[in-house]
């Protein structure tokens, strides 16, 4: 079987409306982007890795801390944009999506995701998600919840908790995790699709495929990672470095 070809890519826009230069903020004396593409560059699988930027003064740090990078147009809307252009530029069979707001990923997290074969005459979308176990991240509006059925499709996503636990108590939210693999067809597709009302309400990229109905399936993983969306995520992922704990196991499981 011809090995495929997989690249990591990592979106870094400036324009963060929370946290503006997000991409560049210290920790423990390095930039945010280096701590994921340090991590993202573990991954055997990962034939390149590449920032995918709009930015000069993310590209300028790239080539300080020589991280290769790709200049991509300033009005993309979205992460999964920013790849479709990427995927344009350099050929892949798989573009794995490694956000960059996640410097505590590790590698292991990375490489659930990346299938063991890839069919290649129809759109391929994979994602992950973990169980979240503390209440406040199940009402935090920065950490998306997936809904998933019997065979892993993703069937919604929202920034909500949900479902809405009327009839019982027995059941787990899931939390989102910003990794995602795509096959060209996947974000062929995705470029040429309408931004929907469903994706324009919780501003979820993800929800375009699933409005379409593309699947989207999602891998469940046993990891604790933090998304920099708030500068409280950014004080919490900076104490971690510090005093970083014990590096826990990580398992894979369908969802």
């Amino acid at each position: 079987m011809e090995k495929m070809k997989i690249i990591g890519v990592i979106p870094a826009r400036y324009a963060s409306s929370r946290l503006p230069g997000k991409p560049l903020l210290d920790i423990g004396g390095k930039p945010m982007i280096w701590w994921v593409y340090q991590q993202a560059k573990k991954v055997a699988e990962l034939d390149e890795v590449y920032v995918a930027t709009d930015d000069e003064r993310i590209a300028a740090v790239c080539r300080e801390h020589d991280m290769p990078f790709i200049m991509t147009s300033d009005t993309h809307q979205t992460p999964a944009d920013r790849i479709h252009e990427v995927s344009e530029k350099v050929r892949a069979d798989l573009y794995v999506e490694i956000n960059g707001d996640e410097p505590l990923i590790v590698p292991a997290t990375i490489r659930a995701v990346i299938p063991g074969n890839l069919t290649k005459d129809k759109p391929f979308v994979a994602s992950l998600y973990s169980r979240i176990t503390n209440p406040i991240d199940a009402i935090d509006t920065t950490n998306l919840k997936v809904v998933v059925g019997q065979r892993g499709l993703g069937l919604y996503i929202s920034r909500i908790p949900i479902p809405f636990p009327k009839g019982s108590l027995d059941f787990e939210y899931k939390k989102y995790i910003g990794i995602v693999a795509f096959n060209k067809i996947a974000l062929d597709e995705y470029a040429g699709l309408p931004r929907g009302e469903i994706e324009s309400a919780e501003d979820i990229d993800l929800l375009r495929f699933i409005e379409n109905g593309i699947p989207v399936l999602f891998l469940k993983v046993e990891c604790k990672t933090i998304s920099v969306d708030t500068y409280k995520d950014l004080e919490r992922v900076r104490e971690l470095v510090r005093y970083p704990p014990p590096p826990p196991g990580t398992g894979v499981a369908h969802g």
